[in-house]
């Protein structure tokens, strides 16, 4: 994999304890200010990233296998990212396109229509978070159809807003204590190979049964799915599973969104997972990876589906900042210089030619997934749920300078992220630290 130059050393180095004694005092300065259901996974306060590595404010260099959950594909300080929110920034800090609109949130929303699986006429709304996204394109859904019902899957992540985290699977910590939730949303069983041992074939007539069973057609509005689930534990369906899924939606007159929020736009090694499946979205979700490090999503899909919702009907006083949007097209000019699709092909032949001799460990069972989204799913000797040593792989790795998260309903699964413009050595380097915290623990 050929090396990319960048600003910061690409190294690990640690030369405190991690907290440092300055990232404590941020973290007292929290603690007094912030409220507990803010808890940050790392202790160490970040003053700038770069490539494959971020800085704590103790000058400890830490190799970065999360980017942001996903969302500094391009890396955390890309020059030219920065230029573009710079350039921008002197002329439009902000107008809000359904006031005063601006060439940019034109042109983003043209990218997306190109990039996106399918030939048919595309438009593209545009947004600012990933919940966002995703309640836009329920709304539009059920605009469309005149139908109401949403059906969403078993480990599924959909956002942290009243009807978004609804569509979530996961109860603590994104659904107890936080009262009612929405309505007419309907989950079922999706495909999990490791544990359901069944083909996409299997997986999708299970599914099929349960939506018409459970739920019917008639009043069905919309299918959610994420073609790799992101904080469910990055979970590959079978094959075929998601063709079979998309042919039944198409069949019965529900529309099929798919959300790319964390999977798309070259994380996986095309521009949207969605391209390993061959499948074609009705509507697709995009957002983290899409605005280079600045806050933008998009719905994207059929012009028809789209064009369904009336005049003022969709937008936000921030969707589509014009910032943003110079963010996200200099990001896109960026995975296409330098190929990031390809670039991250060749991380996941890394990561597996560093990680796939721990599949003789009795505690690895699985290692899965594609290009720059690999996850490493962690069990006890009787094949249970291992979030124990999970919790601790995680807190090693993070005490010797190597930032990586955790995911799954039982919280053990080792999900890793790194930066398209890592370097090589840089990430076989955490990758071994990695190896070793789980050889060790």
């Amino acid at each position: 994999m050929q090396d990319i130059s960048h600003r910061l050393p690409q190294e690990r180095k640690v030369n405190s304890s991690i907290p440092g004694p300055e990232s404590k005092k941020l973290a007292e300065r929290a603690e007094k200010s912030l409220p507990r259901a803010l808890g940050p996974g790392l202790p160490a306060y970040i003053v700038e990233g770069d490539g494959g590595v971020l800085v704590d404010a103790d000058g400890n260099s830490l190799i970065d296998f999360a980017s942001g959950i996903a969302v500094t594909s391009v890396g955390a300080s890309n020059p030219r990212v920065a230029e573009a929110i710079g350039e921008a920034a002197k002329h439009l800090t902000h107008t809000c396109f359904l006031n005063a609109p601006y060439e940019g949130f034109v042109a983003v929303a043209e990218k997306l229509n190109e990039l996106t699986p399918g030939d048919h006429e595309k438009k593209t709304v545009l947004f600012s978070t990933g919940a966002e996204a995703i309640e836009n394109a329920v709304k539009i859904a059920r605009n469309h159809t005149g139908k109401n019902r949403v059906v969403v899957f078993d480990s599924a992540f959909h956002g942290r807003t009243n009807l978004t985290m609804t569509m979530t699977a996961k109860n603590k910590p994104y659904k107890a204590g936080f009262g009612t939730l929405a309505s007419d949303i309907y989950r079922v069983p999706g495909s999990y190979p490791l544990r359901d041992g069944l083909s996409g074939e299997q997986a999708a007539q299970r599914t099929i049964r349960a939506i018409e069973q459970q739920v019917g057609a008639d009043d069905l509005a919309a299918v959610v799915i994420e073609p790799i689930q992101g904080e469910g534990g990055f979970v590959v369906p079978a094959e075929g599973f998601l063709p079979a899924l998309q042919k039944w939606c198409n069949d019965n007159g529900v529309v099929f969104v798919v959300d790319e929020i964390q999977a798309g736009v070259c994380r996986t090694g095309k521009w949207f997972a969605s391209h390993h499946e061959g499948i074609t979205p009705d509507l697709i979700t995009t957002a983290k990876g899409l605005g280079g490090g600045m806050p933008v999503s998009g719905v994207t899909g059929r012009a028809e589906i789209m064009d369904s919702p009336g005049p003022g009907s969709l937008g936000g006083t921030y969707a589509g900042n014009p910032v943003a949007c110079a963010s996200s097209l200099a990001a896109f000019a960026e995975m296409e210089d330098k190929d990031l699709n390809s670039r991250a092909q060749e991380i996941e032949g890394i990561i597996r030619e560093e990680l796939e001799p721990l599949l003789e460990l009795d505690t690895v069972a699985e290692i899965r997934g594609r290009g720059a989204m690999i996850a490493l799913e962690l069990v006890n000797a009787d094949g249970t749920p291992n979030a124990e040593l999970t919790g601790k792989v995680a807190a090693s790795c993070k005490q010797q300078g190597v930032v990586v998260l955790t995911c799954g309903l039982d919280g053990n699964v080792i999900r890793l992220l790194p930066p398209l413009v890592i370097n090589e050595s840089t990430l076989r380097e955490g990758l071994s630290v990695l190896a070793s915290a789980i050889r060790e623990n």
